[in-house]
């Protein structure tokens, strides 16, 4: 059987590195896309050859249709696509916000994300695919203030509507949902936290489920 394919965003680090591996664990190939060309050489090394290195900014349109022509061109198609790449903000709140820090989260946050679904599609349709994006507890929950939490507030808004539009093809959309992870996102360590390979878990749960089962979110938070 043909392995299947799957491109993500944010792959140097973090999440998107975790879903890597754990993606590859499964017998998927990975297209890697993020801005930092030699952590992503540095995990294709680790991964082997099913894993292919595409350095680009998510906030480029360009950038990730090339990705993801790259990464059928390489192994035949594309299945799956994870648009986890994110960011947050120093200036909490909005009367202590930061207008030029608003521009690039909802460049990165909500636009980046949106150039990964629309780059994806044309691949996606030809497989009855499966886009994925990274939520968050913050796009659940009402959080004073906080601009960050109002972006994730989109992307749960959005992926349910995509998931209607998709399931006219026969193909699947989840938000993965979690609460605070031990990330470089924070400037501390979060031992007692989820980890990153925990994310990575409910993305391959997502991605393995029967065909019948459309997992519209995967909602993860700390045990404690």
């Amino acid at each position: 059987m043909t392995a299947k394919t799957l491109f993500i965003t944010g792959a140097s680090s973090g999440i998107g590195a975790e879903t890597a591996r754990a993606a590859r664990r499964a017998g998927w190939n990975v297209g890697l896309f993020a801005r930092s060309e030699d952590k992503l050489l540095a995990l294709v090394e680790e991964l082997g050859d099913r894993a292919l290195a595409l350095p680009g900014d998510a906030t480029s349109l360009d950038d990730q249709n090339q990705a993801l022509a790259n990464l059928r061109h390489t192994y035949g198609g594309v299945d799956a696509a994870f648009a986890n790449a994110g960011m947050g903000v120093e200036a909490a709140g909005t009367e202590n916000g930061d207008p030029e820090e608003w521009d690039k989260l909802v460049d990165v946050n909500i636009k980046g994300l949106l150039y990964t679904a629309k780059a994806a599609m044309p691949h996606l349709r030809l497989r009855k695919g499966h886009m994925l994006m990274t939520g968050s507890a913050a796009g659940r929950a009402h959080i004073p203030g906080s601009v960050y939490g109002a972006s994730k507030w989109f992307v749960h808004g959005y992926a349910g509507n995509l998931a209607e539009e998709m399931k006219e093809w026969g193909g699947r959309c989840t938000v993965i949902a979690p609460g605070m992870v031990n990330t470089a996102f924070f400037d501390e360590e979060k031992p007692d936290k989820l980890q990153p390979e925990d994310v990575a878990d409910a993305v391959v749960f997502a991605l393995e489920a029967k065909p019948r089962n459309a997992v519209r979110e995967v909602f993860l938070m700390p045990a404690d």
